[in-house]
């Protein structure tokens, strides 16, 4: 506006009947000029230096972000390694004749298990009651090697189907073994509290059927009803399924003071409290595990 109105005194000296707006409308039907190459040179040059200070600028923050983490990360390892070495010299002395022959917690598993638990499997007892979190824990890592591998192989492709055997034999082998694998894992899983076995070993076995089903079924077939979303699904649900369960622990107490679970007769199939549905939580998470990588593996080799 400036420039318009000098321009405009200079002009209306030899023109003075010409007002500011017919002029200003008259200069701008004229293409203005382009600047010159000293202009561009100087705006190019101004444009080169700015960026050449932010890239130092941000060269020197990096180098200090480095330097604070390498620092931390000395600081951190020095904490850590200062309480293994308090830890390390409390233990007591190896070989020392003072020192306890039994743990007092495992003397503790093996004469109150069934009676605090009311599972006949002492194991089964130990690690869906006594340490209930820590296989609750356990689970939550499966799920999250799960949702980390679907996250990072899955992409959407159109379903191409897995070889099924050429051999007749060999499929018509493998569909009848399925059903007797499937059901064998489902027992080890439903009587887990009562003799060897459980929701690892259970679910383990069924995703080994599951296994079977993708090579001999088909990938298409199988996977029209196991989905990855479905499988996630089940997942999520058997995972919140075991934290409500337990958790009824913070409420009441490590000693559940105040309500118990009702144990049931030891032997029993509706035996041991929680940890029939608990073993069923585990099982169906290990198995979906195990199919959820296989296919995803799979997929990717072909």
């Amino acid at each position: 506006m400036l420039e318009d109105y000098e321009a405009y005194l200079k002009y209306v000296a030899d023109h003075p009947k010409v007002s500011f707006e017919d002029f200003r409308k008259k200069r701008e039907k004229k293409p203005r000029q382009a600047p010159s190459v000293v202009e561009e040179y100087d705006e190019s040059e101004e444009d080169a230096a700015m960026e050449a200070e932010w890239n130092e600028g941000h060269i020197h923050r990096m180098k200090m972000w480095q330097r604070s983490y390498a620092v931390l990360s000395v600081l951190v390892s020095a904490v850590v390694l200062v309480f293994f070495f308090q830890v390390s010299i409390q233990l007591p002395p190896f070989g020392d004749p003072t020192n306890p022959d039994l743990n007092e917690v495992t003397e503790r598993y093996i004469e109150k298990g069934l009676e605090e638990t009311g599972a006949t499997n002492i194991v089964a007892g130990l690690i869906l009651d006594y340490r209930a979190f820590d296989t609750f824990g356990e689970s939550t890592v499966l799920f999250a090697a799960t949702m980390s591998v679907i996250l990072l192989l899955r992409r959407p492709r159109p379903v191409k189907d897995s070889p099924i055997p050429r051999d007749r034999i060999l499929q018509m082998v493998g569909l009848v073994m399925i059903p007797a694998v499937m059901m064998f894992g489902i027992y080890v899983v439903l009587n887990g509290h009562l003799s060897p076995g459980g929701g690892f070993s259970g679910g383990t076995v069924m995703g080994c059927g599951l296994i079977l089903a993708y090579m001999v079924m088909g990938r298409s077939r199988l996977e029209h009803y196991l989905t990855p979303n479905r499988l996630t699904g089940v997942t999520v649900a058997c995972l919140c399924t075991y934290g409500v369960l337990k958790g009824y622990s913070f409420i009441t107490g490590a000693n559940h003071i105040g309500w118990e679970v009702p144990k049931g007769k030891p032997g029993a199939i509706f035996s041991s409290g929680f940890i029939l549905p608990l073993n069923i939580c585990v099982g169906i998470i290990v198995a979906c595990t195990m199919y959820t990588f296989f296919s995803l593996f799979s997929e990717r080799e072909d």
